[in-house]
């Protein structure tokens, strides 16, 4: 199977807390929770969820690991560095048989024949006919 997935620099503590923040942001507002109870769920004030929320402050591992039980999910999907958002989005679509299959084959399509079949299948899947 090719490599999809390129190499990322680590993040800094200030890119990695603004990481985790919209990590935390998203998986809140999936679960449909306000920030108060979040905080609740976790017995800290709202504001620290807040400033969690807008990189003003980076959570300690407990913080995270508490974090993770009230989101009902890992720590690790809090710490996520793009690197690994990719290999997921890869995995994700590359679940799908055909695009597993075809995958493979891409590279040794040159430009001409990767719009050609890009065409065909963008025009099958918008239910247009080829006409002669």
């Amino acid at each position: 199977m090719p490599q999809l997935v390129t190499s990322y620099p680590a993040p800094d503590g200030a890119e990695a807390g603004l990481q985790v923040a919209a990590q935390v942001r998203e998986m809140r507002r999936a679960r449909h929770l306000s920030q108060r109870q979040l905080a609740g769920r976790m017995l800290v004030p709202r504001t620290y969820i807040s400033k969690i929320e807008n990189g003003k402050a980076i959570p300690t591992l407990g913080s995270l690991e508490r974090l993770a039980t009230a989101l009902g999910v890992e720590v690790r999907r809090l710490v996520r560095d793009a690197r690994s958002r990719r290999e997921e989005e890869v995995d994700a679509i590359l679940s799908d048989p055909f695009l597993a299959e075809i995958a493979p084959l891409l590279p040794h399509l040159d430009s001409l024949h990767r719009t050609l079949f890009l065409g065909a299948v963008r025009d099958t899947a918008t239910g247009r006919r080829w006409t002669a």
